[in-house]
């Protein structure tokens, strides 16, 4: 959406507030102009932000939990985008540091509140820190969380029939984003990974809109007569999100950009996942992907993080409304005029 178009929308609702993305760090000064409050929605996690915006606050400080935290490949890649701020008008590549000027930007505008996507049961800590941080008081709506919508398409009656027919808690479901798609060579670890794990996996296989490929071609020769029955591979176009209802059974996480390696490590801290490991490089390999898979899984040594996984997935659900409730208490107070001022 445009600038102007924004600005269209406020003149013409008049809303009483305005909830905005980072990525619109202009919207609180348009809404601002109007004497509307606005307050910012961070759908990334507060560990990830917590520790973004301490590499930025006090980069010379070690980042106080040590439970997060970057090695190699990623933590380069990261010092790529969250440039120090002595750096940053200097040294730093533009772009890169495009993502935090703009969250600091957008922070900074909120008025005196920030919601989050998370809960305090998952980010307790971190929700703190970033409170400190950002000197703003910040608010968890509870988890939102979308609801698994079942269609009546052909499609989906296959995939559900395929999971009736398979155990309870057996099952991997494979899928790495609507923002990434992997590499030839990333997809060909991933496919005999998950042959090697023997574990039974749904696996979306996405594609960006240039490549003119189908999923048979984009495998490993043999690989789909080979898992038989064990897998089912679902090809999703660019941004057309799918959502099925699997039990909960831990994270195998294999984080590839952004916030992800941070959330790979709040997952393991929280012990509902495991993270696969990489090289120096960033590379890794089929046998380490269908050691993580089997122990997450079916391994005794995973039990703890399926028990764990159990656990957190009832808390969403209960704490779900609990947040809703603040959050809607304190909208309701800066739309009353008390906190309007930032």
């Amino acid at each position: 959406m445009s600038k102007d178009s924004f600005a269209k929308i406020l003149d013409t609702i008049k809303p009483d507030l305005v909830i905005y993305d980072f990525n619109q760090p202009w919207a609180p000064t348009f809404a601002a102009a109007r004497n509307i409050p606005a307050v910012l929605f961070m759908t990334t996690g507060a560990a990830a932000c917590s520790f973004g915006l301490h590499m930025l606050k006090k980069p010379d400080f070690e980042f106080p939990f040590p439970g997060v935290r970057l090695q190699g490949f990623h933590k380069s890649e990261f010092q790529n985008i969250v440039p120090k701020a002595s750096q940053e008008n200097e040294n730093a590549d533009k772009e890169a540091s495009k993502f935090p000027t703009d969250a600091l930007d957008a922070m900074r505008r909120s008025c005196k509140i920030i919601l989050y996507n998370t809960f305090r049961d998952l980010e307790g800590k971190y929700i703190d820190s970033l409170s400190i941080l950002t000197e703003k008081k910040i608010v968890p709506i509870g988890p939102f969380v979308q609801e698994p919508v079942l269609d009546a398409t052909e499609e989906t009656k296959t995939i559900m029939k395929w999971l009736h027919n398979k155990p309870n808690s057996s099952t991997v479901f494979v899928s790495f984003g609507s923002e990434y798609y992997l590499s030839n060579e990333e997809r060909e670890e991933v496919s005999h990974g998950l042959e090697i794990s023997g574990v039974n996996f749904i696996w979306v296989v996405r594609f960006s809109l240039g490549e003119k490929v189908s999923f048979e071609e984009a495998l490993p020769m043999g690989f789909v007569e080979r898992v038989g029955e064990r897998g089912l591979v679902v090809e999703v176009g660019p941004h057309r999100p799918k959502s099925w209802p699997i039990q909960a059974l831990g994270v195998v996480a294999m984080p590839m950009h952004l916030d992800q390696p941070l959330n790979a490590r709040l997952v393991e801290e929280v012990g509902v996942g495991v993270e696969v490991e990489r090289d120096e490089n960033g590379k890794t390999n089929r046998e380490a992907i269908a050691q993580v898979i089997r122990k997450a899984v079916v391994g005794e040594s995973g039990e703890g993080v399926r028990i764990k996984a159990r656990e957190f997935s009832d808390r969403i659900g209960m704490r779900r409304e609990e947040g809703i409730g603040e959050v809607v208490e304190e909208l309701v107070k800066i739309c009353e005029g008390k906190l309007v001022k930032n």
